[in-house]
């Protein structure tokens, strides 16, 4: 009994660092590490041997990425807002604003990238609809139209947002409210659907 104690109360034992600390330091890092690696995703077009694609994919792609974080977040928070919740309401305020901003510049980016797509001879577009004419009917017509309600949604919801301040949250305003919440909730799968289907085109055949 004695011999457990003084092994229980040992300075070496208690300078070992415990297991639980271990694991969540590697669970931080793990995170942080994948994190980082995913929002730097894009600037893997930096070492594409077209200059086009260097470029064009870079800035297009930063832009979707950071788009689609800002639009996320905001989504997540329209269901505390939905709820009524007032903490959130003057950070939603600022969310929606960048996220429309956003937005703008990966449409304004991705139109540019749209015009090497559909070139006629070599385009990603005529490759496609040749070879995988699914892969175009499913994912690029899809990711077409849908990214493009991001703007028009998250500009609806900003001026809503700013024009009704802390009054939207009373209850003679309630379906304004509920409205723009759906509208940042729909602006967010329509930001990460668009995404994706932007990757699997572009796995399928870079520009």
């Amino acid at each position: 009994m004695y011999d457990e104690q003084m092994e229980v109360n040992s300075p070496v034992r208690e300078e070992l660092p415990k297991t639980i600390h271990v694991a969540t330091v590697c669970i931080y890092g793990l995170a942080i590490l994948s994190a980082g690696l995913f929002i730097f995703l894009p600037l893997v077009n930096l070492l594409s041997p077209s200059p086009w694609q260097r470029w064009m994919g870079s800035i297009h792609g930063m832009a979707a990425m950071l788009a689609v974080i800002v639009i996320a977040y905001a989504g997540h928070l329209a269901f505390p807002l939905l709820r009524g919740s007032h903490k959130v309401l003057s950070q939603m305020r600022t969310l929606t604003f960048w996220a429309t901003v956003l937005s703008f510049l990966a449409i304004a980016s991705g139109n540019w990238a749209y015009m090497r797509y559909r070139a006629p001879v070599g385009g990603a577009r005529a490759w496609l609809r040749e070879n995988t004419p699914l892969v175009h009917y499913l994912f690029m017509e899809y990711h077409e139209f849908t990214v493009l309600f991001t703007f028009p949604l998250g500009a609806a919801c900003t001026w809503i947002l700013w024009k009704y301040g802390d009054s939207i949250l009373e209850r003679s305003n309630r379906t304004v409210l509920i409205g723009t919440c759906i509208a940042l909730i729909a602006m967010m799968f329509f930001a990460m659907g668009g995404f994706v289907s932007g990757l699997n085109v572009a796995r399928m055949h870079a520009l």
